[in-house]
């Protein structure tokens, strides 16, 4: 099915110095198409933003019923700044009706860094992934707890995300604010354009499964040193989709 693409979705990126945590003004940035033409320039301010800028999508409908076409469109970028490494990220996915936030952090050039590019996958319900590793939906908790014992489920400022298998120890292992890994899984397993209620309820699913993860400890009674890996699906470095809804205020 080929219709002619009407529709739009907005894109907005941020980048900030990683060392200090500081916004990068001036910093430019080239985004193009998954063809590699390119379709326009932007310039970050002194609190290291860019204006909104508005991309061609697939029409909504095609992300609100199965066996559609792909909903979304992918653009890359090119980001350079005055002392710092370049970065490229790869595969930043649109909506129609959505406006996408994609951060970019950066590496001064005295740092022991090089430049820095960056895939992003496609979301699960397009993607190809492998199926999750099963396991038994009611777990014992053991009496001997792991890295922290807790009396009672609480919300962590950050969890430990391992970014491959649970075996795998090459893998690095990422500390990420707790609000963020929610935005990034949700940005990966569903669709912005869904009804609230939709998102809503898939959101809850989300952090009831990492609060598990967090209470029963079970990576860390395992003997690993992290609370959760990237099967959930994460994406380290992803554009987040769901800044048109009052979910994460």
């Amino acid at each position: 099915m080929n219709i002619m693409q009407t529709s739009t979705g907005g894109l907005k990126l941020g980048v900030f110095d990683t060392t200090i945590a500081i916004p990068i003004e001036n910093a430019n940035i080239t985004i193009n198409s998954s063809d590699g033409k390119t379709i326009n320039t932007l310039t970050t301010d002194s609190s290291g933003q860019t204006e909104i800028i508005y991309l061609n999508a697939p029409p909504v409908n095609y992300s609100l019923s199965p066996d559609m076409p792909k909903p979304f469109s992918v653009y890359n970028i090119v980001v350079t700044a005055d002392g710092f490494f370049p970065v490229e990220i790869n595969g930043i996915q649109i909506f129609a009706d959505i406006t996408a936030i994609q951060n970019v952090n950066m590496f001064p050039l005295e740092t022991n860094e090089q430049e820095e590019i960056i895939n992003i996958d496609d979301p699960t319900l397009w993607g190809d992934f492998p199926e999750k590793i099963p396991e038994a939906s009611e777990k014992d908790i053991p009496d001997e707890t792991g890295f922290v014992v807790l009396d009672n489920p609480v919300i962590p400022e950050y969890v430990v995300v391992h970014d491959g298998s649970p075996n795998d120890n090459s893998a690095p292992n990422y500390y990420i604010e707790f609000k963020d890994y929610i935005k990034n899984v949700a940005s990966c397993e569903i669709y912005s354009t869904w009804p609230d209620a939709a998102i809503r309820a898939n959101v809850l699913v989300i952090i009831s499964f990492t609060l598990n993860r967090v209470f029963t400890e079970w990576y860390r009674n395992k003997g690993k040193n992290f609370t959760i890996t990237s099967s959930t699906v994460y994406v380290k470095k992803r554009n987040f989709l769901f800044i048109s809804t009052t979910l994460w205020t």
